[in-house]
């Protein structure tokens, strides 16, 4: 979660011929981007929902709803998160990303 602070919460523009070097196109770069960032929503997901699970309230029923501070807490924490596209781009910018193409391997 260190990287977080770095990552800006805002878009950026970038230069797509220096986005795409690493896989040497830009459409693949973007594929690699949207399932790494599917990965991190996946995750996010999980763990917010294992902490709601946590501060449950069993007594809430349809007429009687009560204010979990606890919950909205969480909820605001969880929003204030990077999204998960601009997570992967910072993973793939900073080369914590692994990929292969396997339309270059060789057949041996």
């Amino acid at each position: 979660m260190s990287t977080e602070k770095k990552i800006p919460t805002n878009t950026i523009t970038r230069d797509l011929c220096e986005f795409a070097a690493p896989t040497g196109n830009i459409y693949e770069t973007v594929v690699i981007l949207g399932k790494r960032a599917n990965q991190i929503a996946m995750a996010e997901k999980k763990e917010l929902n294992e902490y709601l699970e946590t501060v449950k309230n069993d007594r809430d029923t349809m007429e009687e709803v009560v204010e979990n501070l606890e919950q909205i807490d969480i909820s605001k924490r969880f929003e204030r998160r990077p999204k998960p596209t601009l997570r992967a781009i910072a993973e793939f910018e900073e080369n914590k990303i692994y990929y292969e193409d396997i339309h270059h391997v060789d057949e041996e």
